[in-house]
């Protein structure tokens, strides 16, 4: 009695908490609008994002505040309207989808994936194959050889590039072919299509009408700002609970497993003790994205396709386009680039607008050789840091030889009398 009490004031805590956003239709256009000045925002910083964002060949940007739009932006021939690929981002849709799923009693992600595509689905020995359940899917942890896959298109769905290296759970590796081979379990599962199931099970909910082609999501921005906005509902749509596990929702949006704390089901995490990066067996210390909100979790696609969610802050922020930075797995130059500016947008007075972070930049990234720093500003030091958060090089002045560092991720910080105006990630070649 005291669980079923315990779960009813979660659900109404939740529809609470859903009801103090706003929700737009799920038909039409209307959605309402908040100006950027309600909340100090500096009209020049405005200006600045926007320039950023579009120099960085984004198509679409949308930030919602508490579900109304803040800003949104559509660059050269892109529309509102105008359909885009959610690449890898679409994983983080998958996985609500799944747990749809399993709320509607067609699947258990704890069961072993052979369960519902038949014995042999891999070349693993049979004892092997029988420890892969949709949890390892869903959480990169299937201990299956990442190396074997189609180059050009990332996946495989053949027995042959499903082969063993170690236990699953074992093992994080970002492994395209296992996730996406979730797609026709939902199917078999449900035995419904992918894109019908997402739609009536979600898109009908809160107006998202995107679809699946080839394993890709593809929709409009304000779709992907509206998923957005279902995440920081908690699942809820304008009092609706749509996904009603709560469990399964945190457990998306928490670290999933111990060895890439950063990643929970199918969605990159914010403000952890350490993470991994695709193709990479390396434990970086340091969260994600230095200069986001610790809080933050986020979609992240190929070529920076982003939804990034703020409970904190109420924000979702959406970003479509083509490759906006050099080092684009994951959490690319672009994810810190673009928060060092969002959360440095409020209007500054006297001597603090002179240190406004927006106004430097860490060139060429990666670098192999001389890193420079461009300012308005006089910078008095550069400090490098390893992954680990150890200093390895203090110079006076704007540039730094790392020519004899080895390759690897470092962070630089960039001093201006006395001050530190910010930090920035950078690649070593």
């Amino acid at each position: 009695m005291r669980l079923i009490y315990t779960l009813f004031l979660l659900s109404l805590l939740n529809a609470v908490s859903a009801q103090a956003l706003y929700f737009p239709p799920t038909e039409g256009d209307a959605w309402a609008t908040l100006s950027p000045d309600s909340l100090n925002w500096c009209p020049e910083k405005v200006d600045s994002l926007l320039a950023f964002v579009e120099s960085r060949d984004t198509k679409a940007f949308i930030i919602l505040k508490d579900g109304k739009i803040l800003l949104e932006r559509y660059f050269g021939t892109f529309q509102q309207d105008s359909l885009w690929y959610w690449a890898s981002a679409g994983k983080s849709l998958m996985a609500a989808v799944i747990g749809l799923a399993q709320e509607d009693g067609y699947l258990n992600i704890n069961d072993p994936v052979s369960d519902y595509m038949g014995l042999g689905w891999t070349e693993c020995p049979p004892d092997k194959e029988a420890l892969i359940t949709i949890h390892n899917q869903i959480t990169m942890t299937t201990g299956l050889d990442d190396l074997v896959e189609d180059d050009a298109t990332n996946s495989c769905f053949e027995p042959a590039c499903f082969q063993y290296l170690v236990d699953a759970g074992t093992r994080w590796a970002y492994h395209n072919s296992p996730y996406r081979y979730t797609q026709e379990l939902v199917e078999t599962a449900t035995g419904v299509n992918l894109t019908l199931y997402t739609r009536l099970r979600l898109g009908n909910a809160i107006g998202m009408k995107g679809g699946w082609f080839g394993n890709v999501y593809f929709s409009k921005a304000r779709d992907m700002a509206r998923f957005g906005l279902f995440m920081l509902a908690e699942g809820n749509w304008n009092g609706t609970q749509v996904l009603t596990d709560t469990a399964y929702f945190n457990a998306m949006i928490t670290p999933s497993q111990d060895l890439n704390q950063s990643y929970g089901y199918l969605w990159w995490l914010n403000g952890q003790p350490s993470f991994m990066l695709p193709a990479s067996q390396l434990v970086l210390n340091g969260p994600l994205v230095p200069d986001a909100p610790a809080d933050m979790y986020a979609a992240l696609g190929k070529n920076d396709q982003k939804i990034y969610v703020v409970p904190s802050k109420g924000l979702v922020v959406v970003r479509q386009g083509n490759n906006a930075g050099p080092v684009a797995a994951a959490a690319s130059s672009f994810d810190n680039q673009l928060w060092a500016r969002l959360t440095d947008m409020e209007c500054l007075t006297g001597t603090q607008e002179s240190y406004h972070t927006l106004r430097w930049s860490v060139a060429p990234n990666p670098v192999r050789g001389q890193l420079k720093v461009r300012a308005a500003f006089s910078v008095s030091r550069l400090q490098l840091l390893n992954a680990n958060g150890q200093v390895v090089r203090t110079v006076n002045g704007p540039n730094m030889n790392v020519a004899d560092l080895s390759a690897g991720l470092y962070f630089v910080s960039v001093w201006s009398e006395g001050q530190l105006i910010g930090s920035e990630r950078v690649l070593i070649q």
